[in-house]
């Protein structure tokens, strides 16, 4: 236990036969139960595992008849954990990336009730911009930018780590079997913990990379695959939380915003017509069409600060 709380450690695992062993091995003794999710690789991971099984009893071994996704072995973590008394639930990747000496660091927030889910933030560290690759320390910063408006945690960053503590009312509250199963699964969980009013902290951890770890994350695929999803999770936060659990006018602002924004585009595809055909920009047209980009902007970010505000105590 730690500071009188079940703990259990959730590592999803998917070909991770090099990796797996060494993270099992480093997992502090204060952790009660080692979830080890194997993702129905195609490798010796179960096996590795199965391994250290015969010299640590706390591991527990949960096999996927058919491959999931990282967020699909998580969730079965999850589920393991709510259904079998845990207190604090946190997920270690199987690939060695996250160092277990930050664990205290995250647990703490969590344990003293200060928040309901602590995450590590990998951006803040003066080391992430040498130690993280560049695409990918990139693109993290865009799927970060975008998940601040689409979850409304406005002052969490590095969305895409999966180095995270929850405590048992969340394991509790969230239904495990809806969450997004592939790589975005961090952003989905982000959105359902705001729409339930949970508090959430980011937590300064140290970047590890260049361990032998094999990624099978592609920035250039899930970039626009994640930012889709986060599109579809905007919409669905905006109308849980904003219209069917308690009613906000920001939602208005919203969708001004965008009905503006929208005629805005034929508008400035004729003004640009007219201008090729004519040497000439139809004055009445123009200014709808400016008219039209200020006010839309202006709405939405109306409608952003009006939604910081209102998850501003859920730090």
């Amino acid at each position: 236990m730690y500071k009188d709380k079940r703990l259990a450690v959730v590592i999803p695992c998917y070909n991770e036969e090099k990796q797996i062993e060494s993270v099992l091995l480093t997992i502090p003794d204060y952790v009660d139960h080692i979830l080890a999710v194997d993702d129905s690789s195609k490798d010796a991971t179960a096996a590795r595992v199965r391994k250290r099984q015969e010299a640590d009893s706390r591991i527990v071994l949960l096999e996927h008849d058919h491959n999931q996704g990282v967020g699909g072995a998580i969730a079965t973590g999850y589920k393991w954990a709510r259904d079998n008394g845990v207190d604090i639930a946190v997920v270690l990747g199987g690939d060695g990336q996250m160092d277990p000496r930050d664990l205290p660091a995250i647990l703490d927030p969590v344990i003293k009730g200060e928040v309901d889910y602590a995450k590590g933030n990998r951006l803040i560290s003066g080391e992430a911009f040498r130690k993280i690759p560049r695409i990918r320390y990139f693109g993290n910063s865009i799927l970060s930018m975008l998940t601040k408006i689409a979850s409304g945690y406005w002052h969490v960053a590095d969305s895409q780590t999966g180095y995270t503590a929850m405590n048992r009312k969340v394991l509790h509250t969230i239904d495990w079997d809806g969450m997004y199963k592939k790589y975005g699964q961090p952003n989905d969980i982000l959105v359902k913990l705001n729409i339930y009013n949970f508090r959430v902290r980011d937590v300064e951890i140290n970047p590890l990379y260049n361990v032998g770890e094999k990624s099978g994350l592609k920035i250039h695929r899930v970039l626009f695959t994640i930012s889709y999803l986060l599109l579809r999770l905007f919409f669905h936060r905006m109308k849980e939380k904003y219209i069917i659990r308690d009613f906000h006018p920001l939602v208005f602002f919203y969708a001004f915003g965008f009905i503006l924004n929208l005629i805005s585009l034929p508008l400035l595809v004729r003004w640009i017509y007219m201008w090729v055909q004519t040497n000439n920009i139809p004055k009445v047209n123009f200014l709808a069409w400016m008219f039209s980009v200020i006010m839309g902007i202006q709405f939405i970010l109306f409608a952003m600060w009006f939604d910081m505000e209102s998850n501003k105590h859920l730090k």
